[in-house]
């Protein structure tokens, strides 16, 4: 038991310590992989301006994730917590990411999320309740509906996973 808490210390340091895409997201590929024994290489992620009411998204059949770019600077904005945004970040991440491992139906990926999150963060946990409640319970109090957001031309995050292996895109 003290050994699951142990873990559980260190996933929950490591991603309130995180300092950018790629640290929150190698949490991510570290707590998919103990929990669901499964992992897949050379994901890319891209930042655009999506609606609101979309955190991310990931195309059947690609190794890309969409974040919506306007809604993590809005987080990051009203929470002032990189605790919080960075909570916010890895809930989508991990949501898109079990995608990616071929889970498609949202009636599936959503209790795998909340699986991942409870047993590598603990039940206590900001990015555990977010899974639990949707990320977008953070914003209830914001109009979002209401706020407009100008479309920017959607980035590519460099370095967001480093491998040793080549490969082409």
């Amino acid at each position: 038991m003290l050994k699951v808490m142990n873990i559980i210390e260190q996933n929950q340091r490591r991603l309130n310590d995180a300092r950018g895409y790629s640290e929150v997201w190698q949490i991510v590929k570290d707590n998919v992989s103990v929990v669901l024994r499964k992992h897949r290489r050379g994901m890319m992620l891209f930042l655009d301006d999506l609606p609101l009411r979309l955190g991310a998204y990931h195309p059947l059949g690609t190794n890309n994730i969409v974040l919506n770019r306007a809604l993590t600077q809005i987080v990051k904005a009203t929470t002032k917590s990189q605790k919080l945004l960075n909570a916010f970040i890895y809930t989508l991440l991990l949501h898109e990411y079990i995608h990616a491992l071929g889970y498609v139906r949202e009636a599936e990926v959503r209790p795998l999320v909340h699986k991942v999150t409870k047993n590598c963060l603990g039940q206590d946990h900001v990015a555990t309740r977010l899974a639990k409640l949707g990320p977008w319970s953070l914003l209830r109090r914001l109009p979002l509906d209401a706020l407009k957001v100008q479309k920017r031309v959607m980035e590519i995050v460099k370095n967001f996973e480093t491998t040793d292996e080549k490969y082409i895109i």
